[in-house]
């Protein structure tokens, strides 16, 4: 690119991308890439210039970090170990008891040690039973935990302490029914399992349910095996100290064997006991004094609702451990293990799958690995989308993990086409988006209107907001533009999302959350209104066709002054529609948007942060008056021409000032002649500005050069080169200039030798001497250089991202020839 330079710029998307950003010259200020020039990037680049509201993007994470759960998977590996060496030993020892001692020798046993066997063996029994059933109760006491959750979530979020008060049933079973009858009007109801048993009330005996609760269970049975295993290393050491096996009478060949026999059960006997306990001392360790779990949660990052995921994965990890291969759980993480729980079809794991992915994709060391599991895997995308359209109260926090997971996922590019890609996801975000439908300005009342129920109230605005997030992170891919615009009813929810009206943008006081909601709608219609091709001319149609979307426009840009950023977005939005020629009339024929737009660009005393509100607001009117006849016509009746002439000279505005008097001179028709007569007071700002400036401000002045120069008479034109002390031969040889520097026009400045040939041409026509001044400066060799050099690039006059749109009506190639002519005619 001309005169540029690599640039490392990091997006507030939390990605770095590397550009070629020209070097900004002292006339280019407040020049920004537009519709009048290329866009290499198409959407992309509206993200760019919005890098402050970006999502995070963790997708060029940086080295890897390790897995907190793999402390766990090894803790589980040693402790498998540590079993299966006691379980070996253990069924060697009850093999070695019933074939060699009570099968063998169960005749001549003293009766001491035919007890003491028998007992031994009973109790290592039970303790193998307790043993095989303590890791399922586990389990299940996990899901009782998993439901003491999800009301700690909820009562987490509303702050209400009468959750945790059992004392007051009455005030809490009030809250409940107002909440369940208000939840009812909007369509939305408990689901309650009706075939099935709630695993935590199962009553296995009618008087005595708490002794069956699955964490009492769990108790139980793990006292019983330590129980069994001091036991049986009591009764091994007390034979094994006495070595009282009776007397072995001298030749009786029955009892020769016996104390050997008897010393290897009661060593075996001792050793798997022993090993049992010391498994057990060293889970005791890791788990409660050491706090394995509680670090591991802590490096997750899962707060102190995590521990039931923790628990439950580690379970899992020495239960495979343990049933399986030792190196089963080795092969287990927390992801996975997050996806396996997500399509369980109970709601207790699907929340602690859903709750374990939403911190993983949300956490900057984690999200990247993450995030690339899941787009991998269609079943599990297919899954979150499917929750989109839970609408149960008690599922609330499950849905909301699933959109804040996809809302993630699609800000990667090549995942956002697989979600968009999934049969019915669109209308599944589109079930985030709520709007009452009693009121004609949802997004200013949603937040008024909303339900509320004693402070559980169900948050119709964080699914709001990420279902706009997730609209805009999928709308920066061409094809999604596409399948939003083809979603039955989509549009006009995105639509109805943009009002803001007077009462939200005036107040001082009024909430982030409201103004986020429209300005996220807001993002997601101009990401659509300037997508490319047919896609973008369809899409571009069916927003113009919205009653409602020039109109929310409009109250943005009256009362808006307060929220510079929401007026910039609605002003590009009108940039984009007015591509289309039916949309351009809408807009100009909508009371008051040329008027706002007007006193958004000329205001003074604006801050330089605001300054790109003003920019924003002279493209709009540049391209509204862009081949439209009756907007230009509109807007020399608001007599604004001397505050254009006036606004050459401002850093900020003379760019889009030259454009918008261009377009005005060019395409006003017969009936504007008379309001622009007076345009010709800009003649000698924009001679200097052409000899002066370099670049793009430079290209602006040469087109509007050519159109305020037609309204001079010859003795005017005269006056005014007189005037500037810039002769006609310094302006020629300047014209003969730009056309050797630039002979292959870049794509900032694409129409910079078009608008030089035309203002020789008004300089030949106007005075003959000036034919002679430029055959003596080599114009006509020049002018075969364009003729060879013509790109395609110079032939449109503005761009919606690569293609171009609106053919010049006078090509370039007719322009040389006119210029030729003139040349060769003398």
């Amino acid at each position: 690119m001309e005169n540029g330079s690599p640039t490392m710029r990091k997006e507030g998307d939390g990605s770095v991308r590397l550009q070629i950003v020209e070097q900004k010259q002292p006339s280019d200020n407040w020049g920004a890439s537009t519709i009048y020039e290329v866009q290499r990037d198409g959407i992309d680049l509206l993200e760019n210039r919005d890098s402050n509201t970006a999502s995070p993007d963790f997708s060029r994470g940086g080295p890897t970090v390790p897995a907190p759960e793999k402390k766990l998977t090894l803790f589980a590996l040693q402790l498998a170990v540590l079993e299966k060496m006691a379980s070996g030993l253990g069924t060697l020892g009850f093999i070695w008891a019933t074939v060699v001692l009570l099968g063998g020798f169960a005749i001549t046993l003293d009766k001491t040690d035919f007890w003491f066997i028998t007992t031994i063996l009973l109790i290592e029994g039970t303790r193998i039973f307790s043993r095989s059933h303590e890791l399922e109760w586990q389990h299940q006491a996990t899901w009782s935990f998993t439901d003491a959750g999800r009301n700690s979530f909820r009562a987490l979020k509303s702050g209400s302490e009468a959750i945790f008060n059992p004392f007051c049933p009455k005030k809490r079973s009030n809250r409940q029914i107002t909440q369940n009858t208000q939840l009812h009007t909007l369509g939305i109801h408990e689901r309650t399992s009706t075939r099935t048993w709630d695993t935590s009330n199962v009553p296995l005996l009618p008087y005595a349910k708490w002794a069956f609760l699955s964490r009492n269970i769990s108790k139980f049975l793990y006292w019983l095996q330590l129980t069994s295993a001091s036991a049986c290393v009591i009764l091994s050491l007390i034979k094994l100290i006495k070595q009282n096996f009776g007397d072995i009478s001298k030749g009786d060949s029955d009892k020769r064997n016996r104390n050997s026999a008897l010393n290897i059960f009661y060593g075996l006997a001792l050793a798997e006991a022993m090993l049992f306990l010391l498994e057990k001392a060293y889970w005791e360790w890791k788990i409660i004094y050491y706090k394995l779990l509680e670090e591991v949660n802590r490096e997750c990052e899962f707060g102190p609702l995590g521990m039931v995921s923790i628990k439950r994965f580690f379970y899992d990890a020495f239960s495979r451990c343990v049933n399986g291969s030792i190196f089963d759980g080795l092969k287990m993480d927390l992801v996975s293990f997050a996806m396996e729980l997500l399509a369980s079809d109970s709601s207790d794991e699907q929340l602690t799958g859903a709750r374990i992915l939403r911190k993983f994709s949300t956490n900057e060391r984690f999200a990247d690995d993450t995030l690339q599991k899941i787009g991998i895997s269609i079943p599990v995308m297919e899954r979150l989308v499917e929750m989109l359209n839970w609408n149960d109260p008690q599922e609330e926090e499950t849905r909301r993990s699933a959109a804040e997971i996809l809302s993630k996922l699609a800000g990667k590019k090549q995942n956002s086409l697989r979600v968009a890609g999934i049969p019915g996801a669109l209308e599944s975000i589109s079930s985030l988006l709520y709007t009452d439908p009693n009121s004609t300005s949802a997004a200013d009342e949603i937040y008024q209107k909303r339900i509320k129920c004693d402070q559980e109230s169900y948050e119709f605005s964080v699914f709001n907001h990420l279902g706009l997030l997730i609209l805009k992170k999928l709308a920066r891919d061409h094809d999604n533009c596409g399948k939003i615009g083809n979603t039955r009813g989509l549009l006009p929810k995105i639509i109805d999302f943009t009002h803001a009206g007077e009462r939200l943008l005036v107040n001082d006081h009024v909430a982030e959350s409201q103004t986020m909601t429209v300005k996220r709608s807001l993002q997601v219609v101009r990401m659509l209104a300037s997508t490319t091709g047919t896609t973008g001319k369809l899409l571009r149609q069916e927003i113009s066709e919205i009653v409602f979307t020039i109109s929310n426009i409009r109250e943005i840009l009256q009362y808006g002054e307060k929220h510079p950023t929401l007026q910039k977005l609605g002003i590009e939005i009108l940039t984009s529609l007015a591509l289309d020629d039916e949309a351009t009339e809408r807009i100009g024929s909508t009371g008051g948007i040329l008027k706002g737009l007007f006193e958004i660009f000329v205001k003074k005393g604006i801050s330089e942060t605001q300054n790109h509100v003003r920019i924003a607001a002279g493209e709009a009117l540049s391209m509204l008056a862009f081949e439209s006849e009756k907007n230009c016509d509109r807007m020399l009746k608001q007599n604004v021409l001397a505050k254009l002439v006036e606004a050459l000279d401002d850093r900020v505005l003379r760019v889009n000032s030259s454009r918008i008097l261009r377009n005005l001179c060019a395409y006003g028709g017969p009936d504007c002649f008379i309001h622009l007569k007076g345009v010709t007071a800009a003649a000698p700002t924009v001679l200097r500005a052409i000899m002066c400036e370099e670049n793009k401000l430079q290209e602006v002045m040469l087109g509007l050069s050519a159109q305020v120069f037609r309204f001079m008479a010859s003795h005017e034109s005269g006056i005014m080169f007189v005037q500037t002390g810039i002769t006609e031969t310094k302006l020629a040889t300047k014209l003969v200039q730009i056309m050797k520097q630039y002979y292959y026009p870049p794509i900032k400045i694409p129409r910079i030798r078009r608008f030089s040939i035309e203002l020789a041409i008004w300089m030949m026509r106007n005075k003959k001497k000036n034919i002679h001044i430029f055959k003596d400066l080599g114009l006509e060799k020049e002018l075969e250089s364009v003729m060879e050099t013509t790109s395609e690039l110079e032939s449109f006059n503005v761009f919606s991202g690569t293609i171009g749109l609106s053919r010049h009506s006078t090509t370039i190639h007719s322009l040389v020839v006119i210029a030729i002519e003139l040349l060769t005619d003398e």
